[in-house]
């Protein structure tokens, strides 16, 4: 695969100077990274990928297995295997990034068109800002577990204090852009490491792990279908998720880099943590200590919870860092013209909400599976559009100049259906814990979960179809 030359850029409403208003604390906004300014190495965007996933809201994801009643050997076969698949995907979108050297909802002009591409890149800012908002309640449900170890209760009035100090940190870094998110992961990342490496020795030492844990007495059918939802929501699903940030971090990588290299380095910087951290949480789960992180880790060591927990606070917020980056971006690709302040604090008004519902949630485990499953159901019939649109039709040669200039296509239907066609279909096949997420094909095939792969089937090949009857080839 090739990509064309990258040219300077036409001023217009996408023109740097403009972008770099939006954005006073990085000079990058959404326009081609220039070959000078790309110095990360590939070691470095897995440290990146790598702390975004070293977080305690990982041990969700395995103890989900056992809540849905699942063994625990079933439960950790399916989030190892599944995540394979997941993190290949995403893989391949990080070579992208890396080969065209532009940002993940600026390259989705090419199958959607200058204005078409905004209805993804709208519900990108928006899903960032939800995220902020999931992943703030995780670090404040560890801080506040720690000052209980101390006897500081305070209620409300802590959690908002708390809650508020969090995302000073959060956006402290954000604002500086893809460096200082660059540096703070490359220094911090492998000390979090070794901790998680001794926490999950402590782990097995201390908890009686039940390695034969059946899980509820279940038919083969309802058995196969908890394995389809925890496939979905953990599995193939969590590398997906993130496949809408790919490019955003990838696009700084070195030109001399090659693609086996980014590709490994987003790869296993996926995958490592996220299946290590999902099998200590469904051990620690097997045990019977629940699914909420905080009793997770405090079951489990007791006072020797509190310098753990302190130095786990860094997983989350080395993932927030990467949601407010990426929902500056998000704004820029979609033509908004703001500040970046005053889009970090409509993040954090949107990401509030999204606090205050998971606070309320009777159960973490079941509050994340929704939000996950929600939101796989645009993210894997987008994805399919992008890939077949990059990798089958255009063969890797994309002109990145079109995707900035004026006289370009605003909208392209044919992906636009396609995307729309691939939602319904995703969501026909979609089995989550509330009535609105439960589709007709879920529900008449046993309540299974195929939503990913009927929605990026359908999308995938519908736009290969209508995209080739347009050209006649």
């Amino acid at each position: 695969m090739s990509t064309r030359p990258i040219e300077p850029v036409a001023a217009g409403d996408d023109s740097p100077p403009e972008q770099s208003a939006a954005v006073p604390f990085d000079a990058h906004g959404i326009e081609p990274i220039a070959p000078t300014d790309r110095d990360c190495s590939p070691a470095e965007l897995f440290w990146i990928w790598c702390g975004a996933n070293i977080a305690p809201i990982n041990w969700v994801l395995g103890a989900l297995g056992i809540t849905l009643g699942l063994s625990l050997v079933e439960t950790l076969i399916v989030v190892a295997v599944g995540n394979l698949l997941g993190c290949a995907v995403f893989g391949v979108f990080n070579v992208i990034g890396h080969r065209t050297a532009v940002n993940q909802m600026v390259l989705g002009r090419a199958p959607f068109g200058r204005m078409g591409a905004r209805i993804p890149g709208l519900v990108q800012f928006l899903l960032t800002m939800g995220w902020v908002g999931v992943n703030t309640w995780v670090v404040l449900d560890l801080v506040l577990a720690v000052f209980a170890e101390f006897g500081v209760t305070g209620g409300l009035w802590l959690e908002v204090v708390v809650a508020a100090g969090i995302m000073v940190i959060q956006l402290a870094l954000a604002l500086y852009g893809f460096y200082a998110i660059r540096s703070f992961e490359k220094y911090t990342v492998p000390a979090t490491a070794v901790v998680m490496a001794v926490m999950t020795a402590l782990a097995f030492a201390a908890t009686d792990v039940q390695w034969s844990l059946a899980g509820h007495a279940m038919t083969a059918g309802e058995k196969f279908t908890a394995v389809t939802q925890l496939l979905t929501a953990i599995g193939i699903g969590w590398g997906l998720t993130w496949i809408p940030y790919a490019s955003d971090y990838s696009r700084f990588v070195r030109v001399g880099a090659s693609s086996r290299s980014v590709f490994w380095a987003s790869s296993l910087g996926m995958y490592v943590p996220t299946v290590w951290l999902a099998a200590v949480g469904a051990c620690l789960a097997s045990a019977g200590t629940g699914s909420d992180p905080s009793a997770l880790v405090v079951s489990t060591f007791g006072i020797m919870a509190v310098p753990v927990l302190l130095l786990l606070v860094h997983g989350p917020i080395a993932t927030n860092i990467l949601n407010l980056y990426s929902c500056s971006l998000a704004a820029l690709s979609i033509g908004v013209r703001m500040t970046r302040w005053k889009v970090t604090l409509l993040a954090g008004a949107v990401a509030s909400v999204v606090l205050a519902v998971f606070v309320q949630a009777d159960s973490f485990a079941h509050a994340f599976d929704n939000w996950l499953v929600s939101i796989l159901v645009w993210i894997s019939p987008w994805a399919a559009i992008m890939l077949v649109d990059y990798v089958v039709l255009r063969r890797g040669a994309l002109d990145v100049t079109s995707l900035y200039r004026e006289d370009s296509a605003r909208w392209n239907h044919a992906g636009l259906v396609s995307l729309a066609v691939g939602i319904v279909a995703g969501w026909s096949w979609q089995y989550g814990l509330v009535p609105a997420m439960q589709g007709p094909i879920a529900t008449s095939f046993g309540n299974t979960d195929f939503s990913w792969l009927s929605g990026s089937l359908v999308a995938g090949g519908l736009y290969w179809v209508l995209r080739r009857r347009a050209t006649g080839r």
